[in-house]
């Protein structure tokens, strides 16, 4: 049979220097035919940037700070049923960027989460017939000499596609030993839809950039251009299949995973067969007990095998939601049935596990779908992950610092003395505490925590890394996955066997480190003297000086607060002596009532576009 790479399935042209990306995804124009979705998200992204403006910056400068905290809930609750409403009716990469968000339970309040995690589900088909359209042409043929058989009715439709399931031909199921598979095509003038997305999105991220709060912490064009690039990867299904085989292959000895298996004699760039794993989803809780599968150890196994994504494979599956993990029922294994330990690490760190679910005979095994969305981790990511992770399940306030800064999160500029002692009091009040546990904890407790440290973290060179879109997006979907699973899942317990594996990973490398850190600490001994001798010296002659520039920056913030009270004040006086006088002196209080916008305006805006150091 003809190869699914040959030129008759190539892909569109692309632009040299764009990363393979095609000419219309990096058109920022939209065709006349689409500059109406293209205006309709522009205008929903600017009204809401108003929104966002006028309550979390205009009010507070007023004095009205209460106003905004009061609306918050219900106004973020608003935003999540019209963003709703809007995804379902666009689709295409709206329905990506609502997922999303639906996935940051650890970052975004339950108004929102819970009002767009429907979209995971709530995607309408596509008529059959406009699908086959696109499915006969990229195969060559009809559907009906494809397959043997061919369900009109989609078992799952997605934002970019949809699948469908099927029967091979008699030839292509004796060439592959399979029979009932899964096919998946691409949704017609979805290449379009995501090239307008994707010019929306670019314009959004540059107004976004305006502000300087979000200008700080995140280069939010280069965010864009992460997911774009991840998005016209999901389009190209000879990638997924490329990626489905790199996965299936890194947990082939691994009893705990399973993955479709390709029919590349029937996959192009648009169209995807595979063996058909369908099974209970991940989050049908009542399935599972139906089935005598305990949730919670669905929870444990899930994370494991996340922690092994990560750390042992360095290529992570960065959509885990419920309609991309299937748990599979299995029959009973025997006691010495466990993990492999044939691949080294993984088979450690499964053993590892092993005191808890790992080492229980399991009745099922996790199957992943959709590989469209992958998570590369380079080595210098991974060494930082791994020293996040020691440091977390050790309660190491400096570890945790260092890791931050290896990663990228903190610049190496930062200091972080004051950072330091808020972990060490965040680890010794709320460490170790499950997802559960800290939703019982009074909330004034977080209120005077966040008094106590929130200036100094507001002022800390935070910024979010690139190639960590992704990676954030697996680690989010896993934590709210587990959660849902097992209300009582503490992520704590699930990283402490695994920090204790990696430390014994590494423990070829303690002695050695050892007496590195025995030899500085020597050196700084020996130079102890010298560099005492010195100091006094410098203070004898007159030679020491002492940073005062944090204290006069806060000084010159106060001024600058006391000048935006006293205009304020003037405001008020001006307006109400105005609206007090316009009866008996209409031109006179007229006037006041105008010349107030002045203050109200120095007030308002006073320092808005100053960039000093902080």
């Amino acid at each position: 049979m003809t190869d699914a790479g040959e030129g008759r399935f190539a892909a569109p042209p692309t632009i040299p220097g764009t990363g393979g990306r095609s000419a219309a995804a990096r058109d920022p124009r939209p065709a006349p035919g689409h500059r109406a979705r293209y205006r309709r998200i522009l205008n929903f992204a600017a009204r809401e940037f108003l929104k966002v403006w006028w309550y979390e910056l205009v009010l507070p400068r007023l004095g009205m700070s209460s106003v905004a905290e009061r609306t918050r809930g219900p106004r973020m609750q608003k935003f999540a049923r019209r963003f709703h409403v809007l995804a379902v009716d666009l689709g295409g990469l709206m329905i990506k960027v609502g997922q999303f968000m639906s996935s940051r339970l650890d970052v975004l309040p339950p108004e929102i989460t819970a009002e767009l995690e429907g979209l995971q589900d709530e995607v309408p088909a596509v008529p059959f017939a406009d699908l086959c359209v696109v499915a006969e042409a990229e195969l060559g043929m009809p559907l009906t000499r494809a397959y043997a058989w061919f369900d009109e009715t989609p078992v799952a439709a997605a934002s970019l596609g949809q699948a469908h399931r099927a029967r091979l031909s008699e030839q292509d199921a004796a060439d592959t030993g399979l029979d009932t598979v899964v096919v998946k095509v691409q949704r017609p003038g979805i290449d379009e839809i995501v090239a307008v997305d994707l010019a929306a999105l670019r314009r959004v991220a540059r107004w976004a950039m305006r502000v300087r709060l979000v200008s700080d912490r995140v280069d939010a064009p280069a965010l864009v251009e992460e997911f774009a690039e991840t998005s016209l990867e999901e389009i190209d299904y000879l990638h997924e299949a490329a990626s489905a085989e790199r996965f299936r292959e890194n947990f082939a000895d691994d009893p705990r995973v399973d993955t479709p298996e390709i029919v590349w004699e029937r996959s192009t760039r648009r169209v995807l067969t595979l063996s058909d794993v369908t099974a209970i989803k991940i989050n049908d809780i009542d399935a599972l007990r139906a089935a005598g599968i305990d949730p919670s150890q669905v929870a444990d196994v899930f994370a494991e095998v996340m922690f092994d994504q990560v750390f042992t494979h360095s290529f992570v599956h960065a959509d885990p939601h419920p309609g991309n993990i299937f748990v599979t029922p299995v029959p009973e294994a025997g006691p010495s049935t466990g993990p492999s330990t044939g691949s080294g690490a993984r088979g450690e760190g499964s053993g590892t596990q092993g005191e808890g679910a790992g080492a229980q005979a399991r009745n099922f095994r996790l199957t992943f779908i959709d590989f469209g969305m992958m998570a590369e981790v380079p080595d210098n990511l991974r060494n930082g992950l791994r020293t996040l992770l020691i440091a977390v399940a050790g309660r190491d306030s400096r570890g945790l610092v260092a890791a931050a800064k290896e990663i990228g999160v903190l610049l190496p500029s930062a200091d972080t003395n004051e950072l330091e002692r808020a972990l060490t009091a965040l680890f010794a009040r709320f460490g170790g505490m499950g997802f559960a546990e800290l939703s019982t904890v009074d909330p004034r407790e977080f209120t005077a925590f966040a008094d106590e440290f929130g200036d100094m973290v507001r002022s800390l060179p935070l910024q979010l890394p690139e190639n960590m879109l992704l990676l954030i997006r697996a680690v989010s979907l896993t934590s709210g996955m587990c959660s849902g699973l097992n209300p009582a899942f503490n992520v704590w317990d699930a990283a402490e066997p695994y920090a204790g594996r990696l430390l014994r990973d590494e423990s070829g490398n303690l002695i050695q480190d050892v007496a590195k850190r025995a030899m500085a600490t020597a050196a700084v001994t020996m130079r102890l003297p010298q560099r005492i001798d010195n100091i006094i010296t410098r203070i004898d002659d007159g030679n020491v000086s002492f940073d005062t520039s944090r204290l006069e920056r806060r000084l010159d913030r106060l001024e600058g607060l006391a000048r935006r009270i006293a205009s304020g004040v003037l405001f008020a006086a001006m307006l109400v002596g105005g609206a007090l006088l316009v009866t008996p002196l209409p031109p006179l209080g007229i006037t006041l009532i105008c010349v107030s916008a002045l203050p109200l305006l120095h007030a308002v805006f006073a320092g808005v576009g100053r960039r000093g150091p902080r």
